[in-house]
């Protein structure tokens, strides 16, 4: 038989005028009181409640007490109601119905508030990856919202619970946020068609090959963009010092430019497969591999509140990704090397991920065999 400890307190607040004001009913007591009529004894309340009879004894006397009145007649046996017992007992009913409501309540709330999905994306993202991961959460979400933009204001929503989830390529130092590694690409140099541009093996080549062109400035991402600064980071990793001539926050002017051959630029597959009505105009030269020469994709969002809606976000993103996204990268940038794009899979808790390379023939330097 199940041990119950009422929680039941045995004064009331009281004020100055000794009279009790906004006592909050104890449930349990309420529901044994209930119970009690119901059974007709003490013995059989406790019985059906799988206490002691004390126990239904002590939490009756202490509705008493909160209310400040007789509840039941102790003179007959077995105790009856008394009229505030009655009134008490036509009051109950309802009440400990819609307290036992409360949980199921809660969770089909919880189920439509999840049902209605605000999802935050960087730009390169909600337009290569985004339109195929809407259609595989069509089926389990009611309403879904895809907001696209850069990563510091997608970052300051999610903070701000303007979004539910963002997928980002900068991760802010904020404990409230967990964050699931989804993938993450090369960069890659872009130049003019037609220019004659080997192979790059080494750091080294890529300086080689600067000082043998044209005077081809870079142009760059502008710097209020996470891209802006990780080319930045990379050049200077490089040991390059290449002047400041053009900058863009978007991969269409700045391919455009590269078209009409005024400079050359550093970009990734998903951000020229974004702007790939310019491709036939550029060509790729995959840049040496590098600490920094990586871009990550990672989402976030409150852990309590969507850990399973973004576990199945993840899964859906990395499907997406190896069955529609790098197929279509691979058809229309063969240059790509193998490890262009690596996938990574969904982890165990703490352990860490495990990346799954770009589906790609044998390549040398990006360069497919014939």
């Amino acid at each position: 038989m199940p041990r119950f400890t009422p929680s039941v307190s045995l004064s009331a607040p009281v004020s100055a005028t000794g009279r009790h004001e906004r006592a909050l009913p104890d449930l349990h007591a309420l529901a044994a009181f209930v119970t009690l009529c119901e059974a007709g004894s003490m013995a059989q309340a406790a019985q059906r409640l799988g206490v002691s009879q004390s126990a239904v004894s002590q939490l009756v006397k202490g509705l008493e007490t909160t209310y400040g009145v007789q509840l039941l007649d102790r003179d007959v046996r077995p105790a009856r109601p008394t009229r505030a017992g009655h009134i008490l007992l036509d009051m109950a009913d309802e009440l400990l119905a819609h307290a036992r409501s409360v949980a199921e309540h809660l969770r089909q709330r919880v189920r439509q508030d999840h049902a209605q999905i605000r999802l935050g994306c960087v730009d390169s993202f909600a337009a290569t990856v985004g339109p195929a991961l809407i259609r595989a959460l069509s089926g389990s979400a009611r309403e879904l919202q895809l907001w696209s933009g850069l990563t510091p204001g997608l970052n300051a929503q999610l903070l701000a619970r303007d979004l539910d989830l963002a997928i980002c390529t900068e991760v802010p130092t904020d404990p409230r946020l967990a964050q699931h590694l989804l993938f993450s690409e090369s960069w890659v140099a872009v130049f003019p068609r037609g220019m004659d541009c080997p192979p790059l093996r080494h750091a080294h080549d890529l300086k080689q090959q600067l000082q043998s062109l044209p005077a081809l400035p870079l142009i760059r991402y502008t710097l209020r963009s996470v891209i802006g600064q990780q080319v930045e980071r990379f050049i200077r990793h490089l040991g390059l010092e290449l002047p400041q001539r053009y900058a863009f926050d978007a991969t269409d002017p700045l391919l455009s430019v590269v078209a009409a051959g005024l400079g050359w630029a550093i970009s990734t597959p998903l951000c020229l497969w974004q702007s790939r009505a310019w491709l036939d105009q550029v060509q790729l030269v995959p840049l040496p591999a590098s600490r920094l020469g990586q871009r990550e994709f990672h989402l976030l969002c409150r852990e309590a509140q969507w850990g399973t809606t973004a576990d199945e976000i993840a899964r859906l993103t990395r499907s997406v990704l190896l069955q529609d996204v790098v197929p279509a990268l691979r058809h229309a940038m063969p240059a790509l090397p193998a490890d262009a794009i690596r996938v990574h899979t969904a982890p165990a808790r703490d352990a860490p991920s495990t990346p799954l390379p770009f589906p790609a023939p044998s390549t040398t330097y990006g360069v497919p065999p014939p």
